[in-house]
């Protein structure tokens, strides 16, 4: 973008520590794709010449963040949908993926991230292969992402090289490129270890030293399923104790899932700042469990939101996350006060942006990129209006209007969704990719 404008909106949600309710607000954004004033319009700076204002309806918040996705999986949506998930990755996911090419990744990549500003999420946090093509898809739509290239061992990856030969791949790429790159810093790099038991034990220092080394997010699964890591428990007590073992906290660190943990688990976690995407769909999907998030948050762990792929979850959207999150610790707790609707949303704007060491997104404050979604009002959500109390109003927008009412989303300031539809691709030629590359895989199972 190269023009500063404001935004004027009944209600913002600055998405701040106390999930503050501010109505007649203005949002000023830069020339640089970043915030300047945030509050009420009647303290709002005079605007200089040819600054344009905008007057918008409804609520006006920051971009949400997903912590956890492999969104290249739109391609093998619905496959394998009632299986365990052991069985589902080792019978139907991994021989399927063994037959993408970087073009399929781009494909699906596209379509995803599509999916997911449509619903109001800005940036996500992606696991999987074929980097550069899913960097292209990225920068095509205008979405942002943090991307941590996968790096297995597992049997049938060796197509890709070694997990070394991975690793030195991210390595060279962050110090060709940065850790930062395009237009608004839209690509963040970072390292992708798939999880300990998919990964030789002297492969996980080596990943983490390289990660420390570069101030990158190093972003693992850990303890998703009961299944997956029996041995590792029985021969070190739990993954999180391997993982410290091994020197792989003490960075920036993102574990996906983390459902079955000890107190002694959460308890490292909260001393080394490890973060969690917490991805409450998912597990429930595959039966793989409930993580103790009212736990974890006691302890002052950073959790954020994950839809996992979308061959699992199986959408991207994650307001149903903001939603399911708050229900599993209410159950969980016997406590319908466990979670409340502020908490939630903050998991997935401000607590996802700490989650992965990120200070310049989740909220709307001076300095932070410009990440913004409109929600407007023409809903039955919203039938008694936005002057209702600031908590009423908060339940109505999480728990009854969700992603349905988003009409505009901006990522760094520049529109990438205007009235619901996305403005930089053609969705219908996007989703047309996808279909050819679903039904070339069906054919060749």
């Amino acid at each position: 973008m190269d023009q500063a404008f404001r935004l004027h909106a009944p209600v913002v949600l600055p998405c701040d520590a106390n999930c503050s309710v501010v109505r007649d607000a203005v949002v000023d954004v830069g020339a640089d794709g970043r915030l300047g004033y945030v509050g009420p319009a009647a303290n709002a700076p005079v605007l200089s010449d040819g600054v344009t204002v905008r007057e918008l309806s409804g609520i006006l918040l920051p971009g949400l963040i997903n912590t956890h996705a492999h969104s290249p999986m739109t391609v093998l949506r619905g496959m394998g949908g009632d299986l365990p998930l052991m069985s589902w990755l080792q019978d139907v996911i991994w021989p399927a993926e063994g037959r993408l090419d970087g073009d399929d990744v781009r494909a699906g990549m596209r379509l995803g991230a599509l999916e997911m500003l449509r619903h109001g999420v800005t940036t996500s946090v992606e696991m999987y292969f074929y980097g550069e093509p899913m960097v292209e898809s990225v920068l095509e739509v205008g979405s942002r992402m943090v991307l941590t290239p996968a790096v297995i061992a597992a049997p049938g990856w060796d197509r890709l090289g070694s997990w070394l030969h991975m690793t030195d791949q991210i390595s060279a790429w962050i110090d060709a490129d940065g850790l930062r790159f395009g237009p608004g810093e839209r690509i963040e790099l970072g390292y992708g270890p798939h999880s300990a038991y998919t990964l030789p034990a002297e492969a996980l220092p080596v990943i983490a030293a390289e990660a420390k080394q570069r101030s990158a997010l190093l972003h693992i699964h850990v303890a998703e399923s009961l299944a997956e890591d029996a041995h590792l428990r029985d021969e070190h007590g739990s993954v999180p104790l391997l993982l410290n073992s091994l020197g792989v906290f003490g960075g920036r660190v993102i574990t996906a899932h983390s459902v079955h943990l000890s107190d002694v688990d959460i308890q490292l976690y909260a001393a080394n700042r490890v973060g969690v995407g917490h991805c409450p769909g998912s597990n429930a999907k595959l039966a793989s469990g409930t993580a103790r998030l009212t736990d974890l948050r006691r302890h002052g762990v950073a959790v954020g939101l994950g839809t996992d792929g979308p061959a699992s979850n199986d959408d991207l959207d994650l307001w149903e996350e903001i939603q399911l999150s708050a229900m599993l610790a209410r159950l969980a707790s016997s406590d319908a006060a466990a979670l409340t609707a502020a908490q939630a949303l903050l998991m997935a704007t401000r607590d996802g942006a700490a989650a992965i060491g990120r200070d310049d997104l989740g909220t709307l404050a001076p300095g932070y990129w410009a990440d913004l979604v409109h929600v407007d009002l023409d809903d039955p959500a919203f039938a008694a209006g936005i002057d209702v109390p600031a908590p009423q109003l908060l339940s109505n927008l999480v728990w009854a209007a969700g992603s349905r009412r988003v009409r505009d989303v901006w990522v760094a300031g520049d529109q990438v969704v205007s009235a619901g539809e996305a403005t930089q691709v053609d969705r219908a030629a996007a989703a047309a990719e996808v279909h050819k590359v679903t039904h070339r895989l069906l054919a060749e199972a």
